[in-house]
């Protein structure tokens, strides 16, 4: 078996354990059972079933609870987040649902021009419906997803963009976003269109009561669906290098050089010192691609081998901290390293990934 293979294993093997805790207090809570409940109580009532999924794991990040719901004409896979996917497996994914005679829709919830098309799309559909033909008719979508797929995101776009009227303007509601799963509390609705008047809702994220597939929470795990806590970010950060250096991303930074890199004015300077702990900063970002990019380069062995990949990974560690500008003496380091790596590969800075590969390529 594979490193990546072993850690596949270590991470579902955690998350299980804890879906298996019934009185755990991060996995199918009481909260999300009774939000679970009123989603399904409200699924006959709405027009239209927006299943929101993540572009980055199509398969893993579906929706079970609605997985027996309404026929496919009234309802649309929403694969959000398509800025951090591959470009190249989204195409195949989209054209696999096509085949499906699914309805889908790639998106990028903070691309307003991706938004303006998703919701003449959406209106599209709407105009679609056998009952619509009255003017004063409220038509009712609601988004529905596991936790973290970006549902909040989406709702607050469609609404900006979707308001007509100075009035509306001024009595804005937003849905609450946050980069951890599990903040939206209750059912929201938000108006995106009138005639007819279509109102969104908002719903918080839910899971089975519990996941038997390794594959499918290390890739809930590694994308932020599910807390970092159950698994443990020096874990996630390994599955995630055992990926990006088997892929071909880090060569798209071959011409980052370190040549240049003092060659700038005080000010940048000054800026630099500044936030020399950020890695946010671009400064960093570019120094961590470098750092990847030699280290991958420059490594001889056989990736598909347990033992040399963790080689490289270990010497990916410790080449990291220098990039993040960590001290050589902090005892946390490796902690630290994984969580600012994490942090970068989920905000897209680290290159592009696609973890469920459409049926057709596997």
């Amino acid at each position: 078996m594979t490193l990546n293979g072993s850690l596949v294993q270590k991470i579902g093997n955690a998350i299980m354990e804890v879906a298996r805790n019934k009185g755990s207090t991060w996995w199918y809570t009481p909260h999300m059972a009774a939000a679970s409940r009123a989603i399904t109580e409200r699924i006959p009532l709405v027009d239209i079933l927006l299943e929101v999924r993540d572009a980055r794991i199509p398969l893993s990040s579906a929706c079970e609870l609605i997985k027996h719901h309404l026929p496919s004409s009234r309802r649309i896979i929403i694969l959000n987040k398509t800025d951090l996917a591959n470009h190249i497996q989204l195409k195949e994914w989209l054209k696999y649902f096509e085949e499906q005679k699914c309805l889908v829709f790639g998106v990028n919830s903070h691309n307003k021009d991706n938004i303006k098309e998703l919701l003449n799309f959406l209106r599209a559909r709407v105009r679609e419906l056998p009952k619509i033909g009255h003017g004063d008719q409220t038509i009712t979508l609601m988004l529905v997803g596991i936790p973290n797929v970006g549902k909040s995101a989406l709702a607050n776009s469609l609404h900006q963009i979707g308001r007509i009227s100075a009035a509306e303007k001024g009595r804005l509601k937003h849905a609450i976003v946050s980069p951890h799963p599990g903040e939206t509390k209750n059912i929201s609705g938000l108006k995106i269109a009138s005639h007819p008047s279509i109102y969104v809702l908002d719903t918080p994220g839910a899971f089975p009561t519990e996941i038997l597939d390794a594959d499918v929470c290390s890739n809930l795990a590694l994308t932020g669906a599910i807390r970092d806590c159950l698994v443990g970010e020096v874990d996630l950060a390994e599955y995630f290098l055992s990926i990006f250096n088997l892929s071909d991303e880090y060569k798209k930074w071959a011409n980052l050089s370190l040549s240049g890199a003092d060659d700038c004015s005080e000010l940048e300077r000054r800026q630099k010192r500044q936030y020399l702990t950020d890695h946010t900063q671009d400064f960093i970002v570019n120094k961590v691609r470098r750092t990847l990019f030699e280290a991958v380069s420059s490594f001889n062995g056989n990736l598909r081998n347990e033992e040399i990949m963790l080689r490289l990974i270990k010497a990916e560690f410790s080449v990291l901290r220098d990039a993040f500008n960590l001290p050589p003496d902090s005892d946390d380091y490796v902690r630290k390293v994984a969580a600012k790596l994490l942090n970068l590969y989920r905000t897209g800075r680290l290159g592009h990934y696609t973890l469920d590969l459409a049926p057709n390529n596997n």
